[in-house]
């Protein structure tokens, strides 16, 4: 996966999180719906960025960008707890 490949993948996460914001305001959804599936966005785009940074971190070291693995959603959700 490329670094462009994940700038990608936030660009979509991002656009589904505009468009629940709409889905809630014309009525298309609950707001537990929305909650749930925006929870579930934020931890993606979590993991995304911090993938995006390692792999930006091991280029600028010398390293192998495309070895860097995308890191669990309970490890990047656990960095401040």
């Amino acid at each position: 996966m490329s670094d462009e490949n994940v700038l990608g993948r936030i660009n979509e996460l991002v656009d589904e999180e505009h468009a629940l914001r709409q889905q809630l305001a014309a009525g298309e959804i609950t707001s537990d719906e929305e909650h749930a599936r925006l929870r579930a966005l934020e931890v993606a785009l979590d993991q995304c960025w911090d993938l995006l940074r390692r792999r930006r971190s091991a280029r600028s070291l010398g390293g192998d960008a495309d070895g860097v693995p995308v890191r669990s959603a309970g490890e990047v959700e656990g960095y401040l707890q």
